[in-house]
């Protein structure tokens, strides 16, 4: 079970039910690690983790840190958490299916995690594959992604 990481959690409206079922599919996971999330989804969050903490008699408090919602900048306060450093895996349930207003801060959040290596899923069965890696346990260091031109030629020869 990963621990001492930063996990971001991001739902639109019409992913908040998958991902509070996530949650609740990975609580002892996530109780144990800092989230950041989203207003809403923050607070759907911190129900469930609530709900967790009370039925299993659990008296260590969880670290939950809710920015505000997605429209109102909340995706761009956890993309530069992100440049800083700050957060280790993001999920990111996105409404692939609805044309969202601040559609420009979620690919920056989106584009920020490419940038600095941050593994980010978009869907459950990518978020539990991350979430579970055994990358989390080894003496494991992403390499620093490189941009720079790319040679063709020089590369084939």
């Amino acid at each position: 079970m990963i621990h001492d990481k930063t996990i971001a959690l991001i739902a639109h409206d019409a992913r908040k039910a998958d991902m509070i079922e996530w949650v609740k599919y990975n609580v002892e996971t996530l109780y144990i690690n800092r989230l950041v999330c989203t207003g809403t989804t923050g607070s759907l969050i911190e129900n469930t983790l609530i709900d967790y903490a009370r039925y299993n008699k659990i008296n260590e408090p969880y670290v939950l840190t809710k920015m505000k919602s997605g429209p109102m900048g909340g995706d761009a306060q956890i993309a530069a958490m992100v440049v800083e450093g700050k957060v280790d895996l993001c999920v990111f349930l996105i409404d692939d299916l609805s044309a969202n207003p601040h559609e420009a801060d979620i690919m920056m959040l989106l584009r920020q995690c490419r940038i600095h290596n941050i593994p980010v899923a978009c869907n459950r069965h990518s978020a539990d594959l991350m979430i579970t890696s055994d990358l989390w346990f080894r003496d494991y260091k992403p390499s620093t992604p490189t941009y720079q031109k790319f040679d063709r030629e020089e590369y084939l020869k």
